[in-house]
């Protein structure tokens, strides 16, 4: 499963006092700053990349939210801040509930388990489409197999996205046409649309990860399986 490296989120703490916002902006940090003009803790746009991110993340929030008096901390509004520790590929968050009290939780691994519901118009897919981040790899067969690669080839090449980085290639192996993406920025709905069309009957098989380029909460990722034709759509279960 493909998450966002580092981390991002927010905890909304609500209306302070003039004294008390003060004391929270001067609390040193590299990866967490209070923010007056949203009234919330949020991921600094600078972040440092040679300390664990996991205890840097977790010791600052405590940090900052150990300033707030008790009277005002327990009528803070909270929210979620998700970090994805690259070295272990493991996703964790840290929950502030409203109140002050804070969780912290380890997502499952991948969607193993998760429900899988038929694909219908795409409104599965809730990110915009061009901060769309493909992983995966999916074969098909085909009537005409050049002109289905070249097609489909086209369509990643002539995508105008935000994101041009990435690995993405439309090839013929044998008797069937290989599409393979690594981070590639390419509208999700509009590859699986091509892909159905070009594909013959039953011949789709193979899985699409569509996350973003920018920030998106994990529950919002979203699997695309082809299995003998068929398109399925599966959510991560992470936090169940």
């Amino acid at each position: 499963m493909a998450y966002q490296p580092g981390c991002q989120g927010r905890v909304v703490v609500g209306a302070l006092p003039e004294s008390v916002q003060r004391g929270l902006v001067a609390i040193p940090g590299d990866w967490l700053e209070y923010d007056p003009a949203s009234r919330s803790i949020i991921v600094r746009h600078i972040e440092p990349t040679d300390e664990p991110v996991l205890p840097a993340v977790t010791v600052e929030l405590v940090r900052i939210l150990s300033v707030i008096p008790f009277d005002i901390l327990a009528g803070i509004e909270g929210g979620d801040l998700f970090v994805h520790i690259e070295e272990t590929g493991r996703l964790v968050r840290l929950r502030v509930e409203q109140g002050g009290a804070l969780h912290i939780q380890w997502a499952r691994p991948g969607y193993a388990g998760a429900t899988k519901r038929a694909w219908s118009d795409g409104h599965e897919i809730v990110n915009e489409p061009w901060n769309h981040r493909l992983n995966g790899e999916v074969t098909l067969g085909a009537g005409d197999l050049e002109a289905a690669a070249a097609g489909l080839q086209e369509l990643a090449d002539t995508y105008e996205g935000l994101h041009p980085e990435g690995d993405y290639a439309a090839s013929v192996e044998g008797d069937r046409v290989k599409v393979s993406l690594r981070d590639v920025n390419l509208d999700g709905k509009l590859l699986v649309e091509a892909l159905q069309r070009l594909a013959t009957p039953r011949s789709l098989e193979g899985r699409l990860d569509v996350g973003s380029f920018r920030e998106l909460a994990p529950e919002q990722l979203v699997r695309i399986l082809f299995e003998k034709g068929e398109t399925w759509v599966q959510h991560p279960m992470l936090w169940t």
